[in-house]
């Protein structure tokens, strides 16, 4: 006792200080060094988030307009001598009917006096190849409307799409003209004459515009000369003489100016027609006339106008003459905007307009099954036996080492054995779902087996043990108890391993699935291709209107993806136990 009592008298408690400022300089830095890693962290977060928007804004604003589509409403008359002059009513002579002519007569009536074959087939070529196909199928569903004349939408083309949703161009008016507007003619080529230099102000800004042209030359000449290559020295030469020549239109100020497509179009509206400003003075212009005027009378101060297409014409895809029939319409109220359904019901087509996903989601949607149906069953089994009864040596070790590896591989390795085995060796169909969802399933099931032993491994031992307690054999009490209760996390792992496979290209690219399909699959040996691949096709084409539809895909796949990762999370929230 007394030898335990001296021992401890020299055992002294250690002293934690606190209070002494060195110490207290410490804390402040450590607190300091945690806020600094709390901002770290929401800035790393912030800027993410940044990018995210940034990218989700730039594919919606791309893609929102292609769920939209113009159209024209026009009254045709369905006669019956082109449609079915014999009176037959029968399916195939109404098929083939010349619907196309009927409603280029109704184009006509909408637009009169249009002369010319190239000015007729660019009225013509506002409607798209396909824009009579809802019109045919009316009458082949109701051949009581043959001699009758219905009202109709007819689809527009790309272009004509693409110009009301504002990649035309701007058009502005003059002010109230001041003097009379004398035409020559009222059809082809003619001259208007006024009386109070009306057309001045349009001649200045064309100088201007010329003045703008002739500096850009000169700067380009200027940095042609600072890089000092010998392969230019030709280059600069002619960009100054065609500077020098635009000079010296300027400087002319009341010179006659010849009007091209590399300058804004002028255009004059008089007596309920346009004419297209060619040439151009103070008092006087020459013109072709695109819309007819109803008389060649003259023309009172304030009842004719003087508008500027500000796009130049060699800048958009429209001309002129389309940009006045188009605007013609819109002011009859004959254009009308619509939802663009034709998206979601038709197939792939060369025709922007009447391109469609319906294609690619019935072969994406057999694709998926395929894979869920092979790797699915094999996963959780392939888990079941190696997490509750494959012995621990080094084959299993070795196996185990493989999946998780396999998950890491480039999804371009599975496409190439998709194409050696499957296509090359075992001769399966090209394109075709089957062997898409083959390929896919290799490249998801090591995903599942690694989430359903991880779900299997989540389960606490107490459930089996309890089985086997009460006579349970191994096989019952994990497929009766232990597997019930770790399927929620095995579909969560399931569904995402299916929403990794639907955002897969480059395996399907490698088996064919990259051809032109235009029909909807209706079975997994038809050809098909898949919505991303769909994506990758139409982000290679020349077409503007196909951008919007590459972005609009994107929008259907993202909401695809996030529609099945929302249901994985719900699914793991509501059957979640807490053991």
């Amino acid at each position: 006792m007394t030898d335990t009592s001296i021992g401890s008298v020299g055992v002294l408690p250690r002293r934690i200080d606190v209070r002494s400022p060195a110490s207290r300089a410490r804390l402040r830095a450590r607190y300091r060094a945690d806020s600094r890693f709390r901002w770290y962290g929401i800035a790393a977060l912030a800027i993410a988030t940044a990018f995210l928007a940034v990218l989700i804004a730039d594919i919606f604003s791309k893609g929102l307009p292609a769920f939209w589509q113009h159209s024209l409403r026009l009254d045709v008359p369905l006669s019956a001598e082109t449609i079915d002059p014999e009176g037959k009513r029968d399916r195939a002579t109404l098929l083939g009917a010349d619907y196309m002519g009927l409603a280029k007569g109704a184009l006509a009536v909408a637009v009169p006096g249009i002369e010319g074959r190239t000015a007729k087939k660019q009225l013509n070529e506002i409607m798209s190849t396909g824009a009579v196909d809802d019109l045919r199928k009316r009458v082949v569903s109701n051949p009581e409307l043959i001699g009758q004349t219905v009202s109709t939408h007819l689809l527009l083309s790309d272009t004509a799409d693409l110009y009301f949703k504002g990649e035309g161009t701007r058009i502005s008016q003059t002010a109230a003209t001041r003097g009379i507007a004398t035409p020559s003619g009222s059809a082809g080529e003619i001259t208007i004459l006024t009386s109070a230099n009306d057309f001045a102000e349009a001649l200045q800004a064309v100088k201007q515009d010329l003045q703008s042209k002739a500096a850009a030359l000169v700067a380009e000449a200027d940095r042609l000369e600072r890089l000092k290559s010998a392969e230019a020295a030709e280059r600069i030469g002619v960009l100054r003489v065609e500077a020098k020549e635009l000079q010296a239109r300027v400087d002319n100020p009341n010179g006659d100016e010849i009007l091209g497509g590399d300058i804004p179009s002028r255009l004059v509206a008089i007596n309920g027609g346009l004419v297209k400003v060619t040439k151009l003075s103070n008092s006087a212009i020459t013109g072709n006339v695109i819309l007819p005027m109803t008389a060649a009378a003259d023309a009172q101060p304030g009842t004719w106008q003087v508008q500027t297409y500000e796009t130049p014409e060699n800048n958009r895809s429209v001309k002129d003459s389309v940009v006045a029939y188009l605007e013609r319409l819109r002011s009859k109220g004959q254009i009308e905007k619509g939802f663009n359904w034709l998206f979601f019901t038709a197939g792939d087509s060369r025709e922007p307009e009447l391109a469609g996903v319906r294609g690619a989601i019935f072969g994406s949607i057999l694709t998926l099954l395929v894979t869920l149906g092979v790797c699915l069953p094999i996963g959780v089994m392939a888990a079941i036996y190696l997490e509750k009864f494959a012995p621990k040596n080094r084959l299993t070790d070795f196996i185990e080492i493989n999946i998780n590896n396999l998950a890491a591989v480039p999804s371009i390795v599975f496409g190439l054995l998709g194409l050696a085995v499957f296509l090359n060796f075992f001769g399966m169909p090209r394109s075709a779902p089957l062997v898409g969802g083959l390929v896919l399933a290799l490249l998801v099931l090591p995903t599942i087996i690694i989430t359903a032993r991880a779900a299997l491994k989540s389960v606490p031992p107490s459930i089996e043990e309890a089985a086997l307690g009460v006579g349970a054999s191994k096989q019952q009490a994990i497929l009766h108890h232990v597997l019930p209760l770790a399927m929620p996390g095995i579909m969560t792992g399931s569904i995402i391993g299916m929403a990794h496979a639907l955002g897969e290209t480059a395996p399907l690219l490698m088996i064919g699935m990259v051809a032109f399909i235009v029909d909807v699959p209706q079975s997994i040996t038809d050809s098909a291709t898949a919505l991303p691949v769909q994506i990758y096709l139409w982000s290679d084409l020349p077409e503007p209107a196909f951008q919007a539809k590459t972005a609009a895909a994107i929008i259907v796949l993202l909401a695809v993806l996030f529609l099945m990762n929302g249901t994985a999370i719900w699914l793991r929230k509501k059957f979640e136990r807490r053991w």
